[in-house]
This record gives structure tokens, C-alpha cells and sequence, in this order.
């Protein structure tokens, strides 16, 4: 069983090495920047969505602190007119907007460290994807892309090797001239 499990082993580090040869680094490295990039847009679209929530809701917040102001100074005009049932209906609707009010208080505290939070991601996120590009550079700068899988290589590589001095074509046709003289 033993032998079984290494040979398994072995065949699997080998069908990873020939996967780690088919993928190109330098394309692997540019979609995952491309994929972080797309986070982070989708993530300051977020940042933006809370921000515009976080407004609503302070703006609905302000209309019903002063919709409360009112209804004190109508309350105090049922109590000076004498008008009980008004009063009653005018405290319902008090405390229904303190009740109103209390949750929107809440709820915009729970947004802003929602927003908070989103914001500390997305930074943190930027400053990934600002250190995975540089990686991304210094790699393109290191070693030129290898030729692709279809044998295409890249144009500058490729124009730099295969350029031949004349001097090379030179001792080449000297070599080529003794070679066919000797025969």
C-alpha cells in the first residue's frame, strides 16, 4: 500500500509540474491583478452606496427631529385648548417618531462602521494591489516571457537572440567553405 500512495505521490508532483509549466507567470500575475483591480472598484462602489445611505438616512434623521419639535408645540397648544383626544393622538405620533427616530440613530451608527470597515478593506486592499503590481513589474523586468505554448515568443526577446552580427555570418561562411573543401 505504501508503494502505491508514493507512486500516487510522485505521479501527482509530476501532473503539477507539467500544469506549472503550461500556466505563463507573467499572465497569471497580470489577471490577478486585473481580478484585484475589479474588487476593488466593485469595493468603492460599495464605499459609495454607503455613503449615499449614510446621507439619506441623516437627511430623514434631521426632517423627523423637527417633525418631533412640532409636534411638542402642537401638544402644547391640545393642553392649553383643552382638547384631550387631540392630545392623545398628537403622543402617538410622538412616540411612534421617538420609536422612528431611535432606529434611525441605529441604524446610521451600524452604517457608519459598516462603512468604516469597508474602507479599511478597500485600503488595505489598494495597498495589495499597488505591492502585487510592482511584483508584477519587477517580474516582467527580470526575465523575458518565454515562448508560449503555440511558440510564439515575445517580439523584443526574440528580435534581440535571434540577431546575427556580420562577423558571426562571416566565420560562419569560413567554416562552411573549409568544411566543403575538405569533402
Amino acid at each position: 500500500m505504501a508503494l502505491v500512495n508514493r507512486i500516487a505521490r510522485l505521479f501527482r508532483a509530476d501532473f503539477h509540474a507539467v500544469l506549472d509549466q503550461l500556466e505563463e507567470p507573467e499572465l497569471v500575475l497580470k489577471q490577478a491583478v486585473r481580478d484585484m483591480e475589479d474588487e476593488l472598484a466593485a469595493a468603492e462602489q460599495r464605499i459609495a452606496a454607503l455613503a449615499r445611505e449614510r446621507a439619506a438616512l441623516a437627511a430623514r434623521t434631521g426632517e423627523l427631529e423637527a417633525a418631533l419639535a412640532d409636534t411638542g408645540q402642537q401638544l402644547d397648544l391640545c393642553f392649553r385648548s383643552g382638547r384631550d383626544e387631540l392630545a392623545k393622538k398628537m403622543l402617538r405620533r410622538k412616540l411612534e417618531s421617538e420609536r422612528l427616530l431611535k432606529h434611525l440613530r441605529t441604524s446610521r451608527d451600524a452604517l457608519a462602521r459598516q462603512h468604516e470597515e469597508e474602507r479599511r478593506l478597500a485600503d488595505e486592499n489598494g495597498a495589495a494591489l499597488t505591492s502585487l503590481r510592482q511584483k508584477a513589474e519587477l517580474f516582467a523586468r527580470r526575465a523575458p516571457a518565454p515562448a508560449g505554448i503555440g511558440g510564439h515568443a515575445d517580439a523584443a526577446w526574440t528580435a534581440r537572440q535571434v540577431a546575427v552580427s556580420d562577423e558571426e555570418v562571416e566565420i560562419a561562411y569560413l567554416r562552411e567553405q573549409e568544411l566543403r573543401s575538405v569533402s
